[in-house]
């Protein structure tokens, strides 16, 4: 699989299925080698990643995050082995244990401790019964991991980790723990505006899902936040550390940041500055150009 260092992330949240292929034919012409489709209350990455594989000459497609709950362990084996055949090293799965308040009172699941949870997933999923034709090749398995534990678990039962609204500090920390071969792809959110009032306002308005939930609060108060920067919609420290702000070529400098600290591949999610929904293309193209 030719994984390049940089990636979309949540490319064509709240397009068509035609549009969205569109704009990842127009990403893939400008250098991005991944997009990263999210999972939570919209269309099924899984079904979408053969559609746009079809549609594009040599994108890959990734899901961050394929909920576990959503699927057994042998359901997801097949649909793992079925996709790595129809879109041969153009797909990774992206597997994670997503937040209790979804998979409890949106999917009415019990919700169990993360780190067990997973293990016990991926070693059924391995042995679960599946026969068919074998791909050609397996798609790695990248976990939604955060903390040491679940990170360990990425580079030994699974082929790495994709961090979710971590930091530079973070990705040098996880691949000090991983060690130098696993795969390691955090997401980083960036806006192209350069007035800070509007751009933290901008920054609030995404992170505000984020901020309250647990996973990410003791993730990130591992390097040094506090209860306090989670209140009020985030700290003004927390916030800046988060969603890269400014000119495109101070986002590309955080960017490479995540590459120097050890990252495989950094995906990017890009916020319009004018506070609308869907991302902001001519960012991502300047962004393209400043990383290649």
């Amino acid at each position: 699989m030719e994984l390049g260092k940089i990636g979309i992330w949540g490319g064509g949240i709240g397009m068509s299925t035609a549009d969205t292929a569109k704009f990842a034919q127009r990403a893939e012409g400008w250098g991005y080698s991944a997009i990263w489709l999210a999972e939570a209350v919209g269309r099924d990455p899984l079904s979408m990643i053969p559609y746009l594989a079809g549609q594009t000459e040599k994108m890959i497609y990734a899901t961050g995050i394929a909920n576990i709950y959503a699927r057994d362990p042998m359901l997801m084996k097949s649909t793992w082995k079925t996709i790595s055949e129809l879109a041969p090293k153009r797909f990774i799965l992206g597997l994670g244990v997503s937040h209790s308040h979804l998979v409890s009172n949106q999917r009415g699941h019990e919700y169990g401790k993360p780190l067990s949870t997973m293990r016990n997933y991926l070693e059924a999923m391995d042995k679960a019964l599946y026969m068919d034709v074998e791909p050609e090749f397996d798609a790695p398995i990248v976990i939604g991991a955060l903390r040491d534990k679940m990170l360990k678990l990425s580079a030994t039962h699974a082929q790495g980790a994709h961090p979710y609204n971590v930091t530079p500090e973070h990705t040098k920390h996880a691949r000090e723990l991983m060690g130098p071969d696993a795969l390691l792809c955090p997401e980083h959110m960036v806006l192209h505006e350069t007035d800070p009032t509007k751009a933290r306002d901008i920054a609030r308005k995404n992170l505000k899902i984020y901020i309250g939930l647990p996973n990410y609060q003791n993730s990130l108060k591992q390097f040094g936040f506090t209860d306090a920067d989670f209140l009020d919609g985030g700290s003004d420290a927390l916030v800046d550390a988060l969603v890269c702000w400014g000119e495109p070529d101070k986002i590309a400098a955080h960017m490479q940041e995540h590459l120097d600290a050890g990252a495989t591949h950094v995906c990017i999610q890009a916020y319009r500055n004018d506070g609308g929904f869907g991302a902001d293309e001519t960012l991502l193209q300047e962004l393209a150009r400043l990383l290649s």
